[in-house]
């Protein structure tokens, strides 16, 4: 069992946090949403984290605004407002956050991002290299692009050298956005810089395969998926 509730991270950042039952301490996740807000799906992720073991909360980087996962026409205006350096400040707050707290291990914290909140996963993971212990980025996209993504962000792979921990990423083999070339691109580079890494593709899957409320969501590779994603914070994280 596990305790949810909204939470206050910073005087001008919100949030959704999940604890587990008992004292701990426990290991800390950041959970960082898909383009579309503080979700039932997020929630979902941050409760099932606290089931397994885990303090989980997700920030509002939207700051109040839910979409439609259908309603991508308001969906992409958002997200071209959203400014690296302003969610790594937020990022920084959250992880103070988690540091504050009396039943969470301040040695163990790790990050788990979807779609959006995949790209900006594996960019904090560069940013806090000494805050974080774990990272796992599921179909990040505009991770490793051919250049500037759609919405002319930097690549964060081009900071990858920073990186300390260990990283998990997860795309699914029939997600278009995200090619077998731009898996390579990220492959490639982290084995050049010597970073421990794991990068898995799920056959049959798209983009948002892990999703319960999307049209592309696949129960199969999803638990196969949440699975592996467990396994390895388990590993790292304890």
């Amino acid at each position: 069992m596990s305790n949810s509730t909204s939470i206050k991270i910073s005087d001008s950042l919100n949030g959704y946090a999940a604890q587990p039952a008992g004292k701990g301490p426990f290991p800390g996740m950041l959970v960082l949403m898909e383009a579309f807000g503080i979700t039932a799906h997020i929630q979902g992720v941050c409760e099932r984290l606290a089931s397994a073991g885990f303090m989980a909360m997700a920030p509002d980087i939207f700051h109040g605004d839910v979409f439609a996962y259908t309603d991508m026409d308001k969906v992409r205006p958002k997200i071209q407002t959203i400014r690296d350096d302003q969610v790594m400040g937020e990022m920084a707050e959250s992880l103070d956050w988690l540091r504050t707290q009396d039943n969470v291990s301040k040695d163990r914290l790790g990050i788990l991002g979807f779609c959006m909140g995949g790209r900006l996963a594996f960019l904090a993971h560069c940013r806090f290299p000494d805050r974080l212990q774990a990272a796992v980025s599921f179909y990040g996209g505009g991770i490793a692009p051919d250049g500037p993504d759609r919405f002319g962000r930097i690549p964060p792979i081009d900071e990858a050298e920073k990186m300390r921990a260990p990283v998990f990423l997860g795309y699914g083999a029939e997600d278009n956005n995200i090619t077998p070339t731009e898996h390579a691109r990220v492959a490639q580079t982290l084995s050049a810089a010597k970073k421990r890494y794991t990068l898995a593709v799920y056959p049959g899957a798209g983009h948002g395969f892990l999703c319960e409320e999307r049209a592309s969501y696949v129960p199969a590779m999803a638990d196969i998926a949440w699975k592996d994603i467990m396994d390895f914070l388990q590993n790292i994280l304890g």
